[in-house]
């Protein structure tokens, strides 16, 4: 519960942070694409560092690295405000700071899902990840708001210095777990480069895991983009930074209440029943946004489309927490998630780029065609519709 609320806090303030860079950039620029760049810099490290830092996380005392990556992450977002004090804001130094947020974020993220078998017995893991899903969809729908209303009322520097506290809560929490992080047996090899290769053939060995990497890729490639592709059609439908917020505040809703579904799905249903099913209906509700006649409605539809995500991650995850073991957390997980969030930059650059050059209505439509493909591809895989029950 102390690993819980101190991520939660923590989530509150990132979750804000990811509305605040674009609007923060749009408001100095008023471009599209350098605000898509932001969110692509914030994704990059994952990339680029997701299969050595695997490896170092199974070597190194997973909560020491949690809390240095909060203290450095707070230590970067206060830099915004300090800046916008001094009138010294530039745009080379937001994307500075995004790209040091992403890169702590990868040591910290990666050494967090290794850290979660420590915490949580085998059997708890699929409700351990329903409740982490629950707590950060009541931080979705509480950061968004919170940041904007901040960001309208009292200036820019502000929601940066409320992200900077709510990295320190975590810092604390992290301070009071005492369930101890690290394995017992550190790996025998020294090569890090030979144990990366060996997180990376238990992956590419389990097709089941492998495809699900892939797939949760696609999936966020499509994810990184729907932030921006929201403050833009919120803004074309006439909504104020406040009431993009609440754009946001009712997707995580909906996030909240798939958490609450999410185990019972899983136990009730199989592993590709839900899964392609998750899917289908994404491909189904993402081309609403380019239709709905206020930013209200289009809230509503991210809501639908939001409930759809925590069911699939509590089935994904749950599952391949079981199955990966201890000495390997670290560089599986980083190996799945390289493959996971590596397409994000892409993404994220990708929805900048198309909603300057295309319009809204065709970037939703680039975006929709892509999920199409997915649930496709999805419903076709045998190692998917054949996957049987995830924890017992």
């Amino acid at each position: 519960m102390w690993l819980w609320s101190g991520q939660v806090v923590s989530t509150l303030g990132s979750t804000a942070s990811t509305i605040l860079y674009p609007l923060l950039i749009l408001a100095i620029t008023g471009s599209p694409q350098a605000a898509g760049m932001a969110g692509a810099l914030r994704a990059l490290p994952y990339l680029v560092f997701s299969l050595p830092v695997g490896a170092l996380i199974d070597r190194w005392d997973r909560k020491a690295v949690m809390i240095r990556c909060d203290i450095g992450r707070a230590l970067a977002v206060t830099s915004i405000p300090v800046a916008v004090a001094f009138d010294a804001l530039t745009v080379a130094q937001i994307y500075t700071v995004t790209l040091v947020e992403g890169t702590l974020f990868v040591f910290f993220n990666i050494a967090e899902v290794a850290a979660l078998p420590r915490v949580v017995p085998t059997p708890q893991l699929p409700q351990a990840a329903a409740l982490n899903d629950a707590g950060f969809g009541i931080a979705n729908i509480l950061g968004p708001p919170m940041g904007t209303v901040l960001y309208q009322l009292f200036g820019r520097a502000v929601p940066f210095l409320a992200d900077a506290v709510t990295y320190t809560i975590s810092v604390a929490s992290l301070l009071r777990v005492k369930a101890p992080f690290r394995i017992e047996d550190a790996p025998p090899q020294r090569n890090l480069w030979r144990e990366v290769a060996e997180g990376l053939r238990w992956l590419w060995a389990n097709a089941l895991i492998r495809y699900m990497a892939l797939l949760t890729g696609g999936l966020n490639l499509v994810n990184a983009a729907t932030p921006l592709i929201f403050i833009v059609l919120a803004k074309e439908l006439g909504a104020t930074d406040a009431q993009i917020g609440l754009v946001f505040s009712l997707a995580g809703a909906g996030a909240v209440a798939g958490s609450l579904v999410g185990g019972r799905l899983q136990r009730r249903f199989s592993f590709g029943q839900v899964i392609i099913a998750c899917i289908a209906s994404a491909a189904v509700l993402f081309p609403l946004y380019a239709v709905m006649p206020s930013f209200i409605w289009l809230g509503v539809v991210a809501g639908a489309y939001y409930f759809l995500s925590p069911i699939y991650n509590v089935v994904q995850f749950s599952y391949r927490l079981a199955l990966i073991p201890d000495r390997l957390q670290g560089r599986v997980n980083s190996t799945f998630r390289l493959l996971a969030f590596g397409f994000m930059p892409l993404g994220a650059a990708l929805s900048g780029a198309a909603l300057e050059r295309l319009g809204s209505s065709a970037t939703v439509a680039l975006f929709s065609a892509l999920l199409v493909a997915l649930a496709a591809a999805t419903a076709l895989n045998r190692h998917v519709r054949t996957a049987g029950r995830i924890v017992s």
